[in-house]
C-alpha cells in the first residue's frame, strides 16, 4: 500500500482490554435523536447513572447516554452527582454538541472528552439529522479543548460503510491541533437504519489509518473498541500493528501474534484506552 514504506518506526504497542472501565449512561437506555447507525442499540450494554453510584468501584467510568435532538448528551444535568461520587475515580465523558456554559462546568469533573469529530455536511444529515453542521462540531471542538483534555474520535465509514469527510476531519484537525486520535469503525447493526449496509472497504480503511500515522507522526493514534468483529477484525487489527497504531483495544489474537513476530514491546491496558 502507498506511504507504507514512509512510516515511522514503531518499537512498541499497547493492547487495551478496558474491563476496569465500567460504561456508565446518564438516559439509560433512551435517545432521542435514533442516530442511523447507533439508534439507541449500545445504551442497552451500559449501566444506568443511579446503579453506577449505588453499586460500583470500577476505577475509571465512560460516562455517555442518548442524544437529545439537538445532538447533545444531557450530561451537565448529572454533573454534581458525578462530582459526588468522583473520590478519585476517572472519567472519560461522551458529551456530543455542548454549549459554552456546560464546558465550563464539565471541566470540573472530566478527565477526559471523547468527541465524535465529524465535518462533512451531508454524513450530518443522513446519519444524525440533528439540524447541526460541520462548522458546529468544529466550534465545539475548540471551545472544549481550550478547557478540557479532548480525543476527537473519527469513525471510518459513518455514512453507511462510505469513506466520505474522514480526510477532511483529519485534514481540519492539523489545523486545529490534537494530542490523540482515535479511530473506530462503523458496523452494521441489526434494527437501525443502517443494519442493511456494510462496513467500510478494509483496504479503504487501512488507507485512512495509514494517512492518519503519516500526517500525524508524534501524537498517539488508538483504534477504539468500536469495530466490526470476525475476520474484518482480525485483518484491520494486524492493519494497525503494521501502521504503527500505539493502542489496539481488545486486539484480535493475529495482530498480538503479529506484534511478537515484529518484536514490538507490548504493554497492557485494562481501562479505557484515552485515560
Amino acid at each position: 500500500m502507498e506511504g507504507l514504506g514512509r512510516l515511522p518506526d514503531r518499537s512498541s504497542i499497547c493492547f487495551a482490554y478496558p474491563h476496569k472501565t465500567r460504561p456508565v449512561s446518564v438516559t439509560g437506555p433512551s435517545c432521542e435523536l435514533n442516530c442511523a447507525h447507533c439508534g439507541g442499540h449500545y445504551l442497552q450494554h451500559m449501566q444506568p447513572l443511579a446503579a453506577a453510584v449505588a453499586a460500583d468501584d470500577s476505577p475509571s467510568w465512560l460516562v455517555s447516554g442518548g442524544c437529545r435532538a439537538d445532538g447533545s448528551v444531557p450530561v451537565g444535568e448529572h454533573l454534581a452527582q458525578l462530582a459526588a461520587v468522583k473520590s478519585g475515580r476517572r472519567y472519560n465523558m461522551h458529551v456530543g454538541l455542548v454549549g459554552e456554559a456546560e464546558i465550563e462546568q464539565l471541566a470540573a469533573v472530566a478527565d477526559c472528552v471523547s468527541f465524535d469529530f465529524v465535518s462533512d455536511d451531508p454524513t450530518i444529515r443522513e446519519v444524525f439529522g440533528n439540524g447541526r453542521q460541520a462548522a458546529d462540531y468544529i466550534a465545539c471542538y475548540q471551545s472544549l479543548r481550550r478547557r478540557v483534555r479532548v480525543m476527537p474520535h473519527i469513525c471510518a465509514g459513518l455514512k453507511g460503510g462510505q469513506i466520505s469527510g474522514e480526510y477532511r476531519a483529519l485534514e481540519i484537525l492539523q489545523a486545529l491541533g490534537a494530542e490523540a486520535l482515535t479511530f473506530i469503525i462503523f458496523m452494521p447493526t441489526r434494527g437501525t437504519r443502517f443494519g442493511d449496509r456494510k462496513p467500510p472497504d478494509i483496504t479503504e480503511v487501512a488507507r485512512l489509518l495509514t494517512h492518519a500515522r503519516l500526517n500525524f507522526p508524534a501524537i498517539p493514534l488508538h483504534l477504539g473498541c468500536m469495530r466490526p468483529g470476525g475476520r474484518y477484525r482480525e485483518e484491520i487489527d494486524k492493519w494497525a500493528v503494521r501502521i504503527g497504531f500505539d493502542t489496539v483495544v481488545n486486539p484480535a489474537p493475529a495482530a498480538v501474534a503479529l506484534a511478537n513476530k515484529l518484536g514490538l514491546t507490548i504493554s497492557r491496558g485494562e481501562e479505557c484506552c484515552v485515560l
